[in-house]
């Protein structure tokens, strides 16, 4: 297999272990930024049933992401080219744009690389710098999405981007 596919795979493996290990954090970081970010929007004033909503969708969508990236999850289970196909299928719904970070994300992967080798050694030392220079993909699309035009329809997106950024990579949300 393609050096570069190994360590995306590891990548993304890695995510998961950490997400799954930190899982219970996310959610709680999410009931701290949740209200608050709510209030700074002035998204408000919203029922305390209408809070519970969003809440529970932020933990369905930390579980469609632990589902994401899952090692032996479906994602896996076809060729490449249906798994290409899904990607480009996933580019046009969402409803941020990520083509441009996921190219980074296989750019940034390629660098480590070219520039240590792929190694049984150095894989998970190349995984851990690939998560510190790139977060967790689709993140950064997501965060930016958010940032140019914050709706209701994007909190739970941007909160578990925020929520991951922050607990599973370990990266500052600038202030938030």
């Amino acid at each position: 297999m393609n050096p570069v596919r190994v360590l995306l795979r590891a990548y993304y493996e890695r995510l998961h272990e950490r997400m799954e290990a930190q899982r219970a954090e996310l959610i709680a970081r999410i009931g701290m930024l949740l209200p608050a970010e709510i209030e700074a929007r002035r998204f408000g004033p919203l029922r305390p049933d209408q809070v519970q909503a969003y809440h529970e969708a932020c933990v369905a969508f930390i579980d469609e992401r632990l589902e994401t990236y899952n090692p032996i999850g479906i994602q896996y289970t076809f060729d490449h080219a249906t798994s290409r196909g899904a990607a480009e299928l996933e580019f046009q719904l969402d409803w941020y744009t990520s083509r441009a970070e996921f190219e980074s994300l296989v750019s940034v992967a390629r660098a480590l690389v070219d520039q240590d080798g792929l190694s049984d050694e150095n894989l998970s030392a190349l995984v851990d710098e690939l998560i510190r220079r790139v977060g967790a993909y689709p993140d950064r699309s997501i965060l930016a999405g958010y940032a140019e035009k914050p709706t209701l329809q994007k909190l739970p997106d941007f909160l578990v981007a925020s929520a991951i950024e922050a607990v599973v990579c370990d990266r500052s949300m600038n202030g938030r």
